[in-house]
């Protein structure tokens, strides 16, 4: 081919992946490729016309980067991305932006498919932040192109508590101003009807929230559900509280509030013996009361008295997040033997809806060891999803040095421990697996039959830089599948296909756990690139495998 026509093929193959793939251009997301990258382009057998592959360029440390479409790319950072937390290679401030001009961008070009991914985020995924985010940037970007249909919906799947109205309201008044457009208050109003309730207005609406229930009520309009002949009454109360708090009544037949009303009015000085002394705890119940709301009504610190008078009303995840609080308070054993059976409970577990990573997070944050056996149980019962894998399985760890920062400012458990649970769990249920840690170098992780995950994630280390190429080269051998927990940010070797170890017809799945816009291997047919570490992503394997189309897990799971 002479220099004349590689250039024109060039062309072609940019006009012709632009054309398919409208982000990729100029100032995009791959920008950088002009400078660092090439197009590979192939000839079809008929010679007509190019096949075209994505263009690759480098990562953050150098090595291989092979672009991903936009719908990957929004795909792996909105499960991984917590809004408004940098990452290793990425200011808070660069993942946002990127984010919000991905759901712009398809949400013109692709809405079904964006209104598919902001549901499964926040109904399957669990992704609250990034959802909200996403359906405001999904309705701006639809006003803006003039297209109808969808923003609505949008809006409406996304709110799924009854703060998140608010949430939603105090994003976008951030972002574009006061002004609502319709879609927003719509789809907001049609949340509110679903999810305002006594009970949410005693937990969630509180002076700590830019936009208080009665706030959203007066910027939405929304009209009471025919359904719930109490709800008129309810809405003007919420009105009342925020505007007239102090002659604000409980509406008649609101036992929860009423009770919640009495508690509230009883002199300071006479509340601690009220609820530390006998039928203290089915006071606070009757009244609503979160521990939260306890602290700041009793008005002083909760010490061990308090605590066991509102243990009863919490629930799973609040229990757990507040071990530590129990501890240094000098919970007693009767009570702390309550809080240990009810978090590990199967039933509450599965209801609680925790991630695994919680209980590790909480046991290594936790003063004593009485909580040990009962986080160890959760956790198990919490990894019940992972599938049995069949044949025989390499699972890679990434404990390379970014893999140590923490995905939010909430946490103290960082993607490494993350990605060593997820690995362990799938190592221990696969039929035979082969667990590897990696970063410079890479060493197998020993798992002794029937032992904790807990125990197990021990025997992790810090592992440096990541060359991935070096341990898939020397550990594989020829396993069934491969398994990659990993943020893909390989150095060494650029241009090099990590991956290359690995026969195209075996599969490989990685999960990236950072989102960023760099993959460290060309896509293929057994190539899999996953976001985020919630149940949806335990059941991926083997709905691949089963030859399911399971591209897209909401389309796998007709979310």
């Amino acid at each position: 081919m002479t220099q004349f026509n590689r250039q024109r093929a060039k062309a072609e193959a940019r006009n012709e992946i632009q054309a398919e793939i409208p982000g990729l251009t100029a100032g995009g997301a791959t920008s950088s490729l002009s400078t660092h990258g090439q197009w590979i382009v192939q000839r079809s057998r008929a010679g007509r016309r190019p096949v075209l592959r994505l263009p690759y360029g480098v990562n953050h440390q150098g090595g291989a980067g092979y672009a991903r479409t936009p719908k990957a790319e929004l795909f792996l950072l909105a499960v991984a991305n917590m809004v408004g937390h940098h990452s290793f290679y990425e200011s808070a401030d660069d993942r946002d932006e990127r984010y919000a001009r991905l759901v712009r961008q398809l949400a013109v070009n692709d809405p079904e498919w964006t209104l598919g991914l902001l549901r499964w985020l926040r109904t399957e995924a669990h992704m609250r932040t990034a959802s909200v985010v996403g359906a405001a940037e999904f309705v701006r970007a639809r006003l803006e192109a003039g297209a109808a249909g969808f923003s609505r919906q949008a809006v409406d799947v996304v709110l799924q508590r009854a703060d998140e109205p608010g949430e939603l309201i105090a994003y976008w008044t951030s972002r574009y101003g006061r002004r609502l457009p319709q879609p927003v208050k719509r789809g907001v109003a049609d949340a509110v009807r679903r999810l305002y309730t006594g009970r949410a207005l005693l937990k969630y609406d509180t002076r700590s929230h830019a936009f208080r229930f009665g706030d959203v009520i007066e910027l939405t309009h929304p009209s009471p559900d025919p359904g719930r002949p109490w709800q008129g009454a309810l809405f003007r109360y919420a009105l009342d509280r925020r505007h007239r708090p102090h002659r604000a009544v409980p509406p008649a037949g609101e036992v929860l509030l009423q009770a919640h009303h009495a508690l509230m009015a009883v002199p300071v000085d006479e509340r601690y013996a009220l609820v530390t002394g006998k039928g203290g705890a089915e006071r606070l119940a009757a009244a609503g009361m979160t521990w939260e709301a306890v602290s700041g009504w009793s008005k002083g610190p909760l010490d061990a008295a308090l605590w066991e008078a509102v243990i009863p009303s919490m629930g799973a995840m609040a229990l757990v997040r507040n071990l530590r609080n129990f501890d240094l308070a000098g919970v007693g054993d009767r009570a702390a033997q309550d809080v240990a059976r009810r978090i590990s409970d199967p039933a509450e577990v599965l209801r609680s809806r925790q991630f695994p990573f919680r209980y590790l997070a909480a046991h290594r944050n936790a003063p004593s060891r009485r909580w040990e056996e009962a986080l160890e149980a959760a956790l198990g019962h919490s990894l019940a999803g992972v599938p049995e894998l069949p044949g025989r399985t390499l699972v890679l760890v990434d404990r390379s040095g970014s893999m140590f920062d923490l995905p939010s400012e909430r946490t103290q458990l960082n993607r490494a421990d993350s990605a060593a649970i997820f690995g362990t769990a799938l190592a221990m249920r696969a039929e035979r697996a082969d667990l590897v840690e990696f970063g410079t170098d890479s060493r197998r992780v020993e798992l002794a039959p029937g032992e904790s995950v807990l125990r197990a994630l021990d025997r992790f280390h810090d592992l440096g830089g990541t060359n991935t190429a070096a341990a898939v080269t020397r550990h594989y051998a020829g396993h069934d599948r491969v398994v990659l927990v990993t943020d893909e940010q390989t150095h060494l070797t650029p241009w090099a296909n990590p991956l290359g170890a690995v026969p195209a017809r075996v599969p490989v799945y990685t999960w990236n756990l950072a989102g960023y816009a760099m993959a460290h291997s060309a896509a293929g047919p057994h190539r899999h690139t996953f976001g985020g570490l919630g149940d949806a992503a335990f059941r991926l394997i083997p709905l691949l495998e089963s030859g399911r189309d399971a591209r897209w897990p909401w389309e796998a799971h007709g979310c």
